[in-house]
């Protein structure tokens, strides 16, 4: 067995080569808090790329329209080497779900014959979240998932968190992605077997194919995605509490790329288009850090750390994915435009290195439904290329709608990402605590042995800061960043302080 060969799901020996005999304490224990799961061959699909796999492969700048920034005692395997004689090392290192990266965009010639087709068929108009859901699909970050879940596919996620490929295989599918309908679009519908989607303005979006009308059982959808059926989760209320009682699925053909005019499309990479920057920039190790709130330097202290960490490893040229959620989030989360020209600011600020980091929209909605809704976050990202995921403290979670207290365990994300079937091939690596250090004056890893020396800046501590123009302690975050949350809060109040015309 060559050095450092995976041996089962996780690797269970120190690799005998240079850079593991080298590694320095910090490094070490590091890999000791850190889950490998064992990745699966690659067969990258892209045509252009014609180089050889390595041998021991982990299986598991400023934006601008044109170029956008883009508990088990483990050790990880070294960086992967090219195999004598290869050319380069390829960086796409992990495989989409399903081997092949999925694509419901038509051709353009196409179109003309789609829309024609489209003006015979029943309609259904899609909601603001249906149409972020389409954009998912559309792209392939659901790959292998071909269009909304039919019957079948929905059993399977609602219960497994899983559902069946071609084969047999498994793969990791912990939030239904489905389209409701109402009793008046089913009656219209009758037997049609294709339909015609519509966006929330009236434009023609998609055809769904082959469709397959089912019961929508929202008691049963909210209890097992949520773990509760308490009032007040703001999907549900959002999106399911008053959707209609049926759900239809189907082969989604979409008709072009879905764009949002919002001055921030360019920022929209699809997973395919994150696969070839990733290439074109030469990366061996791609970690992925997912973000639903501004940039603190906490944040930026763990995202670093954990590529000089990468580096010590052996790893030549690991790249950060930074990939703020763009999809619906709650009225109270800071808006996407906001939260991109902070994370904009971070960048200039040098917070963050724009040589090492790409800054790109995940088009997905959010449930704030905790473990379960954090496989799919850390899924979406495989197929985006990323063989590494960053996970913290209650990731996707929130507080309990009507008690006080958190809705989930706040360990319980790291732990279910660790052992989720389906996911067996990402890499997942466990936040540390990160607070600000009032004797440093600075944002540093918790230490528990000096407690009383440490601040815990809340989310809501945070916002509260910036809406009453208190600035928070030197070092929490780039002055840029901060400036742009408080004429944010400030515009705010400023709109709550004009009189409304009667």
């Amino acid at each position: 067995m060559q050095r450092g060969q995976i041996t089962g799901r996780l690797v269970t020996s120190r690799a005998d080569t240079p850079t593991a005999r080298g590694r320095s304490n910090t490094s070490r224990a590091f890999m000791a808090t850190t889950h490998l799961l064992t990745p699966t061959r690659l067969h990258h699909h892209h045509p252009s790329s014609s180089s050889s796999a390595p041998t021991a492969r982990l299986r598991a700048t400023t934006a601008s329209p044109a170029s956008p920034l883009l508990s088990s005692r483990l050790r990880l395997a070294p960086a992967p080497r090219p195999r004598r004689g290869a050319m380069s090392v390829r960086s796409s290192l992990i495989d989409p779900d399903g081997g092949a990266l999925v694509d419901l965009v038509a051709p353009r010639d196409r179109v003309p014959a789609l829309r024609a087709e489209a003006a015979a068929l029943p309609r259904v108009r899609l909601a603001p979240v249906d149409l972020q859901w389409a954009h998912v699909l559309a792209e392939g970050w659901a790959s292998p998932l071909r269009g909304f879940m039919r019957e079948d596919e929905y059993l399977q996620s609602l219960h497994f968190n899983c559902i069946r490929v071609p084969g047999g295989g498994l793969v990791n599918m912990s939030l239904p992605i489905v389209l409701p309908i109402g009793d008046d679009d089913k009656e219209r519908i009758g037997g049609a077997p294709h339909v015609a989607l519509h966006g929330p303005d009236g434009g023609l979006v998609a055809i769904l194919r082959r469709v397959e009308i089912y019961p929508h059982n929202k008691e049963e959808r909210i209890a097992r995605t949520w773990g509760t059926t308490a009032p007040g989760l703001p999907y549900v209320d959002e999106a399911i509490a008053s959707a209609g009682n049926w759900l239809i699925g189907g082969d989604l053909e979409v008709l072009e790329p879905i764009k949002y005019n919002d001055g921030l499309d360019h920022y929209r990479l699809s997973p395919q288009q994150l696969r070839n920057e990733f290439d074109k920039r030469g990366a061996d190790a791609v970690f992925a850090f997912q973000l639903r709130n501004p940039v603190h330097n906490g944040h930026a202290l763990l995202m670093n750390d954990t590529r000089r960490r990468l580096l010590e490893m052996g790893y030549k040229n690991p790249i950060l994915l930074l990939h703020p959620l763009g999809g619906y989030t709650k009225a109270d989360d800071v808006p996407l435009p906001v939260r991109m020209e902070q994370h904009s600011k971070v960048l200039e600020d040098g917070v963050l290195d724009p040589e090492t980091t790409i800054v790109s929209i995940f088009p997905s909605p959010m449930h704030y439904a905790g473990p379960t809704e954090v496989q799919w976050h850390a899924k979406a990202r495989i197929n985006a290329g990323a063989n590494f995921y960053i996970v913290g403290r209650d990731p996707a979670g929130m507080g309990h709608p009507t008690e006080k207290r958190d809705l989930y365990n706040p360990d319980h994300g790291k732990k279910v990402l660790s052992m989720a079937p389906g996911l067996e091939k990402l890499n997942i690596l466990p936040f540390k605590v990160a607070a600000y250090d009032t004797v440093a004056k600075k944002m540093a890893f918790f230490d528990p042995s000096r407690s009383q020396d440490f601040l815990f800046i809340s989310g809501t501590k945070m916002r509260t800061f910036a809406k009453t123009g208190e600035n928070p302690p030197d070092g929490f975050m780039c002055p840029g960043g901060w400036k742009v949350l408080v004429d944010y809060y400030n515009s705010l109040q400023a709109e709550e302080a004009t009189p409304v015309p009667v």
